[in-house]
């Protein structure tokens, strides 16, 4: 674990209660400190309680009002420091959409989806 990343905090948003598990355990074994919301209506509470959030990693497909497309436009217009990364098992994209840093497909590999949250955080 790198001292940067031992103070970085990384939102997970997911509303796949084992999906959510998996990647907040493999971050937090990568040295990020991980909290977590199971829609968007959370994430945003999440983020008005907590300045320290670096970067959101976000389910596009969620229930509710609010996809993680309509997420990351609301946090990018709230919070422009936090840095972006979406994911889904239904579709595939670039990271050119939406103001987000990067995509990454499901199911995705420990490696890969540090890989990307470094990228995005250096």
């Amino acid at each position: 674990m790198s001292l940067s990343q031992s103070h970085q905090t990384v939102l997970v948003v997911e509303d796949e209660p084992i999906v959510r598990m998996y990647a907040v355990d493999l971050l937090q074994d990568a040295g990020y400190d991980v909290i977590e919301a199971g829609d968007a209506e959370q994430a945003l509470a999440q983020l008005d309680a907590r300045a320290d959030v670096a970067l959101m990693f976000s389910d596009i497909n969620m229930p509710g009002e609010m996809d993680g497309f309509a997420l990351a436009r609301e946090v990018h217009r709230r919070r422009p420091d936090i840095r972006l990364i979406l994911t889904s098992g239904k579709m595939a994209m670039d990271a050119s959409v939406a103001d987000i840093d990067a995509f990454v497909a499901k199911p995705y590999t420990a490696d890969r989806l540090t890989s990307l949250l470094r990228a995005s955080l250096n």
